[in-house]
């Protein structure tokens, strides 16, 4: 056909469209898969082959009508030719993996190459003497063609004895059969006489043949890749499902070890609960029982609460629902309870009641209900707040609201707070529990059908409202109301009345500073150590760097707890250690949490020691007493050290002075600490700045001055300077 005046052939221009769409398919599937190096390789002679048609058979050359020497219109027609079969041992080793053929892949393309260069490039253009030009570079090509036809014979049925794999072998061979077709070619156009197109067409069935293997060998990859895949999957889920069974059987042999472990917590729980009653009944309440009670009263409630919740989630009962009872009744009777807490601490408590609205449930969930609302809005809102308790109708449902004035939730939290042992730590308290409480009342409100609604948001308004709606219950004819029960207390809301203040001031005495939040724990540590210390208290790290700053004298010793509101114990301790007035001062960790990873960040803060929670108190005073008495023989023996340097770099005349001060000191007797007063004296100090240099008691001081006195025969100060500076 002609096409701008120029003769294409019909067929090689067929051919060419197919192998464009070859080319790609074949390079979308390449960039799918860039780990298939055969198709790469492929791809390669594709495109070789789409040049090779394009320049020798798609346009009869040479072509006089072209605008193009036909010198270079021949190199050109032939020149793709040897490209295309420079490429082929390359492709043939690649794509057969055979071994023993690396000569062919590294240097085989020399033997096509270089003859075209030399006959064509070189010689033809200069003789312009084509039949000779065709008959020099065939004898070369074709002689290393017959030789690499038959080492690739060689080494496939070397390689087949060796491996005996009759399907890979077939493949090969059909990539030897095409290599064989496509080094024949020549003798087609040579010896047969036959046209560019017909040795095209050959050539390109050729690539036909080759191209069917590579379909094939991907079919049989893909159904291979398929097969495995699907077998991936059905072990995968075989050693899920594995994993998951054990898994459940393990945590399943967890739960009922730590169910059965709180179960029997209860009961010496119980028995020391009793008898501590049975003791305080015959021989009164004292301080430290009162302490003791709370805390037992308290530990007896978490346990319970661990209990419980975990009976729920193994879908246990808990509580009889098949009676009716007054919630209005629980409610008030409940509330007695915080009266005077709320006092205490300077919170208005609003309560505002229906009578006899009645809920069928169980009288200990409804008073968990009441008592875990209450109790955090307590808990979160600061002295001068409000708590507003409300209970009413609305319909078929009753409303039991709890609201406060206090920090409120963020909406992000609000579904969190109700996970087990989820806390809000915008705000620690010592009251603040395990994160059991609100999860048991979302478990009781749902088995009661009821719901839970919470209305806060501190960003817009201070505080929270929490309202329950649960089902109102009418009674029926000859149905009775349950008023046996018992309102428990609430162990961790009772107010101490215990006066926590810093022991007044003894510069007799080394300065202990306590940092903790938990009233009970700093009472306990205050009271083992004021005989013996000057005790500094702070409920916090905010507050510990005010009273470091602000009391008489820089404490000697810092015990602080870890998990603290504002300013922690880490930050707190990050901050004395980056001051250069306080850097100075020993750091001890007395906290509950005791990771690895939380005391080696304690110990590189600069802490001495990090002791965990619980401790005995004789080990802690001891560590106390070893700190402090080692940090007092530092300070003696910086002392010294001063003092000894200043009198190595004192004037000569200061030095005569000295010399004549201590002559005399010899002469009257003095001792060695009598002279260190008389010399501190001759200064112009004072007897309590005497006693604070050398680390005595000013009665001391006095006593001392006293003996100096008669030794010298004077009575005042002014006489013994001038008599031992004489």
């Amino acid at each position: 056909m002609l096409i701008a005046g120029i003769y294409l052939n019909p067929v090689i221009f067929c051919i060419i469209l197919l192998e464009i769409i070859i080319f790609c398919n074949q390079l979308q599937s390449f960039l799918a898969r860039r780990h298939e190096k055969e198709r790469l390789w492929h791809l390669i002679l594709v495109g070789l082959l789409i040049l090779y048609n394009l320049a020798e058979n798609l346009v009869m050359l040479p072509d006089p009508r072209i605008p193009v020497p036909m010198t270079l219109q021949i190199i050109i027609n032939q020149g793709f030719g040897y490209l295309v079969t420079a490429y082929m041992p390359y492709y043939t080793v690649k794509t057969t993996r055979l071994q023993g053929l690396e000569f062919h892949r590294k240097y085989g393309f020399l033997f096509l190459v270089v003859p075209f260069l030399v006959f064509y490039v070189g010689y033809f253009p200069v003789t312009r003497d084509l039949a000779n030009t065709l008959l020099y570079t065939y004898i070369i090509t074709a002689s290393y063609a017959c030789y690499a036809l038959f080492d690739v014979a060689r080494v496939l049925i070397k390689t087949q004895r060796r491996e005996r794999n009759w399907p890979l072998f077939r493949e090969r061979a059909w990539i030897y059969a095409s290599l064989v077709f496509w080094c024949s070619s020549p003798v087609i156009g040579v010896f047969l006489g036959q046209p560019n197109w017909v040795v095209g067409v050959f050539n390109n069935v050729v690539f036909m043949l080759l191209n069917i293997t590579l379909m094939r060998q991907t079919v049989q990859k893909s159904r291979a890749e398929y097969t495995q895949l699907q077998q991936y999957a059905l072990n995968l889920e075989k050693e899920v499902n594995k994993q998951t069974a054990e898994l459940k059987r393990s945590n399943e042999q967890r739960t009922n070890a730590f169910v059965n472990l709180v179960h029997e917590t209860k009961t010496p729980i119980t028995l020391m609960n009793n008898y501590l009653e049975e003791y305080i009944q015959q021989h009164g309440y004292n301080e430290d029982l009162l302490i003791v009670k709370r805390n037992l009263a308290k530990l007896n409630n978490d346990i319970s609460n661990l209990f419980d919740l975990e009976r729920y989630n193994k879908g246990l009962p808990i509580y009889n629902y098949a009676q009716v009872i007054s919630f209005s009744q629980v409610a008030t009777d409940n509330l007695v309870l915080f009266r005077n807490y709320c006092r205490k601490k300077k919170l208005a408590l609003k309560e505002t009641i229906a009578a006899n609205v009645l809920v069928k449930a169980d009288p200990e969930a409804v008073s968990r209900i009441v008592v875990n609302l209450v109790e955090n809005a307590i808990k979160y809102t600061g002295e001068g707040g409000e708590i507003s308790v409300s209970l009413g109708i609305s319909g078929n449902q009753l409303r039991f609201t709890v609201q406060d004035n206090g920090i409120g939730i963020e909406p992000g939290l609000q579904k969190k707070i109700f996970e087990p042992y989820y806390q809000i730590n915008i705000q620690k308290k010592s009251a603040q529990g395990m994160g059991l409480g609100l999860p048991m009342v979302k478990k009781i409100v749902d088995s009661l059908q009821g719901k839970i609604v919470i209305d806060s948001d501190p960003r817009k308004k201070k505080g929270t409202r929490v309202t329950v709606l649960l089902n109102r219950h009418v009674l029926a004819r000859n149905e009775a109301v349950t008023e046996d029960f018992r309102i428990s207390t609430s162990p961790g809301l009772e107010a101490p009345d215990v006066n926590i203040s810093d022991t007044p001031y003894d510069p007799r005495k080394q300065t202990i500073l306590l940092v903790e939040d938990n009233q009970a724990m700093i009472s306990y540590l205050l009271k083992k150590l004021k005989e013996k210390y000057n005790v500094c208290v702070a409920f916090n790290g905010n507050e510990a760097l005010r009273k470091v700053k602000g009391y008489p004298v820089p404490p000697d010793l810092i015990i602080s707890d870890v998990m603290m509101d504002k300013v922690d114990g880490f930050k707190f301790a990050r901050i004395i250690s980056e001051s250069p007035d306080y850097n100075h001062i020993p750091f001890i960790f007395l906290s509950a949490k005791f990771t690895s990873k939380d005391k080696l960040e304690g110990l590189k803060l600069g802490a001495l020691d990090y002791i965990p929670k619980p401790f005995r108190m004789e080990e802690l005073i001891q560590k106390i007493n070893s700190v402090l008495d080692n940090a007092l023989r530092q300070k003696k023996s910086l002392l010294n050290h001063t003092i000894r340097a200043l009198q190595k770099v004192a004037q000569p005349e200061l030095k005569q002075a000295a010399g004549g001060f201590e002559l005399n000191c010899s002469q009257y007797n003095l001792t060695s600490r009598e002279v260190d007063i008389a010399r501190l004296i001759c200064g112009g100090h004072s007897y309590k700045e005497i006693g604070d240099s050398l680390f005595i008691a000013e009665r001391t001081v006095k006593k001392h001055v006293q003996n100096i006195f008669e030794k010298t025969n004077v009575s005042n100060k002014v006489q013994l300077i001038n008599k031992l500076q004489a």
